[in-house]
């Protein structure tokens, strides 16, 4: 067990996130050989008139504590004059700041990880209107937290509002790739069998290094829009134009951070089909499914898509569990190494930049797969 150089670790899991802090709690655990829990009791109990407050059920002294906060859980409800209403971001993002304000400084440190970022897609201003993300970050800087972590951020150059502060942005490009491998046991990660697609410019980044570790060639849909109009917040998408190689045989897996609606998916995996792809599958970070699962299973049921991979970071329709397009790639593992590594004060570069540990799955996965063969990363059982 290593020595702590920070100071003693302390995690609390905003309303909605208990289940996920558990298993946090619990892999931290198991590593240091200690039956003890890191978890701080909290809770943001509300009036009938709607408002709450922040309330520690311990001392935080001294600790170096992480809070977990999932803003779009819309899971979770509090009653409002008698009714049951669901929280919104705004609604998580005030407890969270309730919960900072209980801790009045005691802590040693504060991190928040915060998988999406509050407001995170308004990362840039085209007209007059708020930044409300980097106004997110001034205002918690402001009550004392010292590191914000998150996931696959929209844009991460929204760090630039607080300069001085740490900002962390993680991919789950490893964990993605590991369930692509179990759940499809015969991919290919040959450049004439499989290629990476860009829904739009905005995901070109995360498109270009996960096909860089791989090998793979990278095609880029871009977004014509109306600007002339505006619908549900937003210029409306005209149509999605092509820009790649020939998708004929290919299997293409489509990347972006996540999935709202599901239409640009839709529109993207109609467009690869009709190149002639053979199996879409499609890698989001987080899975909103605002308009709900009807019109995923009829693009399975059509054979538009194969599976969709998003992770467990942000709260997860209970239905999605019997969807046989989907697949939950289980994120709390990592997280607890984050946590472990940031409370002992040491690099968190391997954890940020997994590509030694990529290239050794797919340099198995090829093996296996050369050798007729299959292997069940859960277990490591290998079967003819």
């Amino acid at each position: 067990m290593k020595e702590l150089v920070y100071g003693d670790l302390g995690i609390i899991g905003m309303r909605g996130c208990e289940h996920f802090v558990e298993q946090v709690d619990n892999y931290i655990r198991r590593s240091r050989g200690t039956d003890k829990s890191f978890l701080v009791s909290a809770e943001c109990p509300r009036f009938g008139s709607g408002e709450g407050k922040g309330l520690l059920h311990q001392s935080v002294r001294g600790l170096d504590i992480f809070i977990i906060c999932d803003i779009f859980n819309y899971g979770v409800t509090y009653k409002l004059r008698g009714a049951e209403i669901p929280m919104t971001p705004d609604e998580h993002y005030a407890d969270l700041k309730r919960i900072v304000g209980a801790i009045e400084g005691k802590a040693r440190r504060i991190s928040v990880i915060m998988p999406m970022l509050y407001e995170g897609r308004q990362h840039k201003r085209s007209m007059r209107e708020s930044l409300d993300c980097a106004m997110m970050l001034r205002e918690l800087e402001f009550y004392g937290v010292k590191n914000f972590i998150t996931f696959d951020a929209h844009d991460d150059r929204v760090q630039n509002a607080i300069p001085l502060s740490g900002f962390d942005n993680y991919r789950p490009t490893y964990q993605m790739v590991k369930a692509l491998v179990r759940e499809v046991p015969d991919i290919a990660f040959d450049k004439d069998q499989l290629m990476i697609i860009s829904p739009d410019e905005g995901a070109m980044g995360r498109s270009t290094y996960i096909s860089s570790i791989l090998g793979l060639d990278v095609g880029m849909f871009y977004k014509r829009r109306d600007y002339s109009r505006v619908v549900n917040g937003r210029n409306p998408i005209v149509a999605h134009e092509y820009l790649g190689n020939d998708l004929t045989g290919k299997d293409a897996i489509i990347i972006d951070d996540m999935i709202a609606s599901g239409e640009s998916l839709f529109d993207v995996a109609r467009q690869i089909k009709k190149r002639g792809a053979k199996r879409v599958f499609n890698f989001a970070t987080f899975g909103l499914f605002t308009n709900g699962f009807e019109k995923f299973d009829q693009a399975y049921a059509d054979g538009l898509i194969d599976k969709i991979f998003t992770t467990n970071l942000v709260y997860g329709d209970p239905e999605l569990a019997s969807r046989p397009w989907h697949v939950s790639v289980n994120m709390c593992k990592y997280v607890s190494y984050i946590i472990d590594t940031l409370n002992h004060d040491e690099s968190i570069s391997v954890l940020i930049d997994p590509v030694k540990k990529i290239h050794t799955l797919v340099d198995r996965h090829k093996a296996e797969l050369g050798g007729q063969m299959s292997i069940d990363f859960g277990t490591g059982a290998k079967t003819l």
